[in-house]
């Protein structure tokens, strides 16, 4: 990877990572032998994983296509990016909206080495990568990189896919996503999808097991605890659901069963 100019020595290529594991399972190139073991031994004891994580990344582009499409966004606050899978936002927001503006964040090596994938906007838009932890909202809304690109005057969508899981409740998921949007102003709106062991408990809970074996434990919740994310906005139809009920076209609902879902999904207006 130095031969890339790529800061090889932080990348961990021995201890699975999530990002990586999720690229891989989803049929992605960008993951390493113990990212491997790691999604082989989850899908074992839940073969519904691929269909699940492959729903979530399908809400992803259905959220932002009606961000961009329906409500008029043309900025966006993106956190925990993970590692760039085409139709990347930028390029869903984008071919809506030429001039759409995205600020891509994530505290992950693998990501910024491979964050040029991020980059390739159009020449009327404009996109950039920000290297910080979710947990500290102060460091990514003061960061050069976003005042830049985004005019925190006019509304954004900020955007937390299929990350809060991550965050234990000591460091109060609820905290970080409302401090990232209390300073974006009204007509802004909050996508989230949540992970949650509502529909497989069992099977959801020894893949949970599996991550927390190699460092990664989850807090999965529940729909109310969900729905908690979005307290003070606006829902918009049908509210919080799970992934693949959300905004469905024909493709993302086809022959998906509830069990085989483990992520509630919402978009939100902030009044």
């Amino acid at each position: 990877m130095r031969d890339n100019g790529w800061p090889a020595e932080r990348i961990d290529t021995e201890s699975a990572h999530s990002a990586r594991i999720y690229d891989y399972i989803i049929g992605g190139k960008d993951y390493y032998p113990a990212d491997k073991e790691a999604g082989d031994a989850m899908a074992r004891e839940w073969p519904a994983l691929p269909i699940h994580m492959r729903a979530n990344r399908d809400f992803m582009n259905r959220a932002v296509r009606y961000l961009a499409e329906e409500a008029g966004i043309r900025q966006f606050l993106d956190i925990g990016t993970g590692i760039p899978t085409s139709p990347n936002l930028h390029e869903i927001a984008q071919a809506v909206a030429p001039d759409s503006r995205v600020v891509y964040v994530d505290n992950d090596p693998i990501v910024l080495t491979l964050s040029q994938g991020l980059l390739s906007s159009t020449p009327e838009g404009k996109t950039t990568y920000v290297e910080a932890d979710m947990r500290d909202p102060a460091a990514i809304l003061s960061a050069p990189e976003l005042r830049d690109t985004l005019d925190l005057g006019k509304p954004v969508a900020l955007t937390v896919i299929a990350i809060v899981h991550f965050v234990l409740d000591e460091d109060d998921a609820y905290g970080i996503v409302n401090r990232l949007l209390e300073p974006l102003p009204s007509g802004s709106y909050l996508a989230m999808s949540v992970g949650t062991a509502d529909f497989a408990p069992e099977e959801v809970g020894r893949v949970a097991r599996e991550y927390a074996a190699r460092d990664m434990p989850m807090r999965l919740r529940t729909e109310a605890e969900a729905a908690q994310f979005f307290d003070g906005l606006d829902l918009v139809a049908p509210g919080v659901a799970q992934v693949h009920k959300w905004h469905p076209d024909a493709r993302s609902g086809e022959g998906i069963k509830d069990e085989d879902i483990a992520m509630y999904g919402a978009v939100a207006r902030k009044p």
